[in-house]
């Protein structure tokens, strides 16, 4: 610091910024390069300055639903040509994009509203971009979940995405059982017409947990209702869905666990323990290792237990 005092360089705060500009905010479009442009999951300002400059200088867009997209390009003024790419054609779609980008065009990826990758079938296109060697760039925005989760009240240190639960039954109750299990705060999409289904769902698998309903994020009947999983379900019995929903439900409590796992050895003697842990895949040393913690005890005092026993025998 002081040797650029000495040498007469500015430090304002105007300079700082203005430097930093230089090399960030002016940033041109690159050919060849797909760019992924989060876009507003409700109030249109809720968009970057960057994502709409880049918008306008790309040579295309690929949008999600060009009907819904054409909204929010009109009332920014973009004028730049628009392909669709969704669910029904993500494959096919993807390879056309691939070969514009490898003749050095420029794409922009939009999704619905939000971050294009995350719950949508732009997953697809990154990945076979990547896999073909092409630039891929993300440029940050609204995003649903996190909205969700900031309004929660539930603990944000630690948190997982499911977004949709899967629609065939056999794959959606092996997922609610693995979320039965997490203990990190957990985030879930649903749609207003499957909500009651979904809350119900969750109860019988996870319990009577805590949980925040969010509706219409960022728009003007914005509701995040926090109660548990059993005042939602009766109060969206008596209130009708409407708008996209996410789900946050706090994870599964350690004391909890705990408690659990203290029930299942409690009442039995240490072989029968030792023999519980090896049931699940530890080898022998691990369980007597394991069930002296549990009991408070050392590895020895199991081990002659143990022995006493087969004597005993």
């Amino acid at each position: 610091m002081k040797e650029m005092e000495r040498k007469g360089m500015d430090l304002t705060e105007d300079n700082v910024q203005n430097s930093a500009g230089d090399s960030d905010v002016n940033r041109s479009i690159q050919p060849g390069t797909l760019y992924l442009c989060a876009t507003p999951i409700g109030n249109l300002e809720d968009i970057t300055l960057r994502v709409i400059r880049t918008l306008k200088e790309v040579d295309l867009i690929a949008a999600e639903d060009t009907r819904n997209s054409r909204k929010l390009l009109n009332h920014f003024g973009i004028k730049t040509p628009m392909t669709s790419y969704h669910e029904y054609n993500k494959i096919e779609k993807a390879r056309t994009l691939i070969a514009k980008l490898q003749q050095g065009r420029s794409v922009a990826l939009i999704t619905d509203a939000g971050t294009p990758g995350i719950s949508d079938p732009g997953e697809e296109l990154i990945r076979m971009c990547a896999e073909e060697g092409i630039e891929v760039t993300s440029l940050p925005g609204a995003c649903a979940c996190v909205t969700a989760l900031t309004l929660s009240t539930l603990p944000t240190r630690r948190f997982c995405f499911e977004a949709f639960l899967p629609s065939d039954k056999k794959s959606r109750q092996q997922v609610l059982g693995e979320l039965k299990e997490e203990t990190r705060t957990i985030i879930l999409y649903e749609a207003p017409h499957r909500l009651l289904r979904t809350l119900g769902e969750l109860l019988e698998a996870l319990g009577d947990r805590k949980a925040a309903v969010c509706r219409e994020l960022t728009k003007k009947h914005e509701t995040v209702q926090r109660m548990t999983l059993s005042e939602a379900i009766a109060w969206y019995e008596a209130h009708e869905p409407k708008g996209e929903c996410v789900i946050v439900l706090e994870g599964r409590s350690r004391a909890a666990m705990e408690q659990e796992e203290r029930q299942e050895w409690e009442g039995i003697d240490i072989r029968a323990h030792v023999e519980l842990y090896e049931s699940r895949g530890m080898d022998h040393k691990e369980a007597m290792k394991q069930a002296a913690k549990d009991r408070g005890i050392s590895k020895r005092d199991v081990y002659a237990a143990l022995l006493q026993e087969e004597d005993e025998r």
